[in-house]
């Protein structure tokens, strides 16, 4: 058996920076596991078909939460990338980093070296936009980012009737000032996704130092004392022959916010009790592990369009499958763009400092909403609360690997939560009445006309909120008692061993969580490496 200076578990959205990183050092040696298949689904790298991506079965983990208390007890679905790249390669590609302000809550909570002009540098050491150059962004590094270029008619319309409400405008969402509305930025480039299996692994598979295996599930950390020494896998799914693989230096686990907690949890790191009931004996003693889940929370709010000006003109199969031609063989038009274009970060209060909610317009409606119905032109804004107060868990069921754990997010369960959601829906109730979109407007869908006091938007919300599919937080960075790994990363308690990905948030940010998770390897390979942190000026 060979053995590995580290191995990293998990070729996902952190797991390939990684492998990237560390291996463009010579003299390292490093063994890349992942659960699923390469990534060669031909609809993954098709922007048009980011929606439709998330529940590709044979990419995907498949998850379903646990009965959702205050969402009428619904299981939602939890999508996972099961593939080279992970959910970065089936993710709607939207690039934000979040707000300063949340880097330095976390380096004011007592995390060194995660203050915002600490993280800036690994932001733009990653990105490699097209279109800006200043002193917020990279522009050599391998995550290619570019401005949205749709010519929809309808999001010139939202970006006015924002402005008609009063709400600011703003260039550059990752730049000086988050809030306000305008044109997002995406990692797609030429027609097609960007995601971590082609910007990081890809250009490093060639590299002698590196093997990568997939379709190979981590079972368990193998440990010897106190010290992470393996990982004892299984290579071609359920009742195949299991495998070691050992690290010279360290394990590095990568799995995201289900699968990470879940494998320490299998190898004996968790809460006590939690283990014993479950006959897996305790390596270490870690009650937060799994614990502090959280994600952001949506909703839409849908118009009919009186012009024929939105995606619906795509529904018919021969329109869908000249987009898809098209953008395959020159690498542009309708479906080459995500439906996501326009939106922005707003304040739901006057007293607020910084925006609460994330609002993202789309010229079309959501395909619950037109499934099995008559087709319809429609529009609709897509909003979430940005920092939720309401915290879930990750909890395995059984000492089986390969059984699903439970994923209970607790949405809602607080009321200042439920507060911003009511406020989203009145403040884009309000965008969506200005008289910019007097042209286009026909009635509401959903929540309808009807549902206006507080009490009929929160019971439409708990039958309609779904989660954005960011959830983060179960291997919490940090100190306390809850905290599972410490602010260079590294398991308390556990020598040899970290967790590198979006579970280690201690909070989440006010933002898409790709670009910060990529953020988060990057500062990590130097750690692990070594080197001296970056720094930004700004």
């Amino acid at each position: 058996m060979k053995q590995f200076d580290y191995v990293i578990v998990g070729a996902g959205t952190a797991g390939c920076v990684l492998a990237n990183r560390l291996t463009a050092e010579a003299s390292v040696s490093v063994l890349l596991l992942e659960a699923g298949g390469p990534y060669r689904h031909p609809m993954l790298p098709i922007p048009m078909m980011a929606g439709l991506s998330y529940f590709i079965k044979s990419t995907n983990w498949n998850y379903l939460s646990a009965p959702e208390p205050h969402l009428d007890n619904r299981r939602i679905a939890w999508p996972r990338g099961k593939v080279l790249g992970g959910t970065s390669s089936i993710n709607g590609m939207m690039y934000i980093r979040g707000h300063r302000r949340d880097y330095n809550g976390w380096a004011e909570s007592g995390l060194d070296g995660w203050s915002y002009n600490e993280v800036l540098p690994y932001f733009k050491r990653a990105e490699g936009n097209r279109d800006r150059r200043d002193e917020f962004h990279g522009n050599d590094g391998p995550f290619i980012t570019a401005r949205a270029k749709s010519d929809n008619p309808l999001y010139p319309v939202f970006l006015e009737a924002c402005r008609q409400a009063g709400h600011p405008a703003t260039d550059d969402f990752n730049g000086a000032e988050q809030e306000g509305v305008g044109r997002q930025d995406f990692n797609v480039d030429k027609g097609r996704r960007v995601c971590c299996a082609t910007a990081y692994l890809a250009p490093a598979q060639g590299r002698a130092n590196l093997r990568t295996v997939t379709r190979a599930h981590a079972t368990k950390l193998l440990l010897e004392g106190t010290r992470a020494v393996g990982v004892e896998y299984v290579e071609g799914g359920k009742g195949s022959r299991k495998k070691e693989a050992r690290a010279a230096r360290e394990i590095i686990v990568c799995g995201g916010s289900v699968n990470s907690p879940a494998l320490l949890q299998h190898s004996g790191i968790g809460a006590p009790e939690m283990l014993r009931t479950l006959d897996i004996p305790v390596t270490a003693d870690l009650p937060g592990v799994g614990q502090n889940l959280h994600d952001h929370l949506g909703a839409y709010v849908q118009n009919h369009c009186l012009e024929p000006v939105t995606l619906y003109r795509l529904f018919r199969a021969d329109r869908a499958a000249m987009a898809i031609l098209r953008v395959w063989l020159f690498g542009d038009g309708p479906g080459a763009s995500i439906a996501l274009e326009a939106g922005g970060f707003l304040r739901t209060r006057p007293v607020l400092d910084i925006p609460d909610i994330q609002v993202s317009f789309v010229p079309g409606l959501s395909l619950d909403t037109t499934r099995g119905k008559q087709g319809r032109h429609g529009y609709l804004s897509h909003f979430y609360l940005m920092r939720p107060k309401s915290r879930g868990q990750v909890a395995i069921t059984s000492a089986d690997p390969f059984a699903a754990p439970i994923i209970a997010p607790n949405s809602m369960a607080e009321e200042a939560d439920r507060r911003v959601m009511r406020d989203g829906v009145r403040l884009v109730r309000d965008i969506m009445a200005q008289p910019a979109f007097a042209r286009y407007r026909g009635g509401e869908i959903s929540p309808g006309a009807d549902v206006q006091s507080d009490e009929g938007i929160d019971s439409w919300l708990r039958a309609n909120a779904t989660t954005v599919w960011h959830p983060v937080g179960t291997c919490k960075m940090g100190s306390g008692e809850d905290a599972v790994v410490d602010s260079k990363l590294r398991v308390h308690g556990i020598e040899g061993l970290r967790v590198v990905d979006a579970s280690v948030m201690p909070e989440i940010i006010g933002g898409n969580t790709a670009a910060p998770t990529i953020m988060i390897a990057e500062k990590a390979a130097d750690m692990i490496l070594g080197r001296f942190p970056r720094r930004s000026g700004l």
